[in-house]
């Protein structure tokens, strides 16, 4: 492999990093999700992505395939793309739907009747809530209701709740509180149901994240070091 198609490799492998399973919220790399990821000699660039069952909902997979075909498709130097769900029971309806470039309710002509916005954002509000308990757990005993997101110290945990509040177009700079209601934008009015909620969003995800890695493990023989590999 030359050295110009091992960077526009690596550089698609980054692409299908920036996208998240968007219930999880966790990329697809980390979970395992990318069969394969390959860029020939001439620039054509194949994905074949994964589930950790045949019969996920076909909304979450739809998502993740469009994303991870935007993503790919920004990336410079490609000549062709050619991205694909595998072994699912819905999977040529959304390869060909994502290929096409067409939404959700076109692919599934008859059958849907929404688009996935609503969807995408709940997801994110979720998001926010598990950022939320897991920069609060980080405190050490302060009490969040009184500090911005300035006070809290530095950390990775804490730039994704950043990340996540932007996309919902929620304050997130240092001087924005740190407690705040991702439905509404506001302060929450009961601070302890607030944060109860978050700590529950966040073991909730965190489960089902784990329940995931370990039916895509069994469903395709891997071991935990091959999850990430592509």
């Amino acid at each position: 492999m030359t050295t110009l198609v091992t960077g526009t490799r690596a550089a698609v492998w980054a692409a299908l990093g920036t996208v998240r399973d968007p219930e999880l919220d966790e990329p697809l790399t980390d979970l395992g999700f990318v069969a394969r990821c390959e860029v020939s000699d001439a620039g054509h660039a194949v994905v074949r992505l994964r589930l950790p069952t045949y019969f996920c909902a076909p909304n979450f997979a739809f998502l993740m395939v469009a994303d991870a075909y935007d993503a790919v498709a920004g990336v410079p130097g490609l000549t062709g793309l050619d991205v694909r769900l595998d072994d699912h029971f819905a999977s040529d309806v959304i390869n060909r739907g994502v290929a096409a470039r067409q939404g959700f309710v076109a692919s599934f002509e008859g059958e849907a009747v929404d688009e996935l916005d609503t969807l995408r954002y709940d997801f994110v509000r979720k998001a926010v809530l598990a950022g939320t308990d897991r920069v609060c757990r980080s405190l050490g005993g302060r009490d969040p209701r009184a500090l911005s997101l300035g006070d809290v110290p530095p950390s990775p945990d804490l730039d994704r709740l950043r990340a996540r509040r932007r996309e919902l177009g929620l304050p997130a700079e240092d001087g924005d509180p740190l407690l705040l209601d991702p439905a509404t934008g506001t302060t929450p009015v009961d601070a302890k149901r607030h944060l109860a909620f978050a700590r529950l969003t966040r073991t909730s995800m965190e489960a089902n994240s784990g329940v995931c890695r370990g039916m895509l493990r069994a469903r395709y023989s891997l071991d935990a070091e091959e999850e990430g590999t592509g």
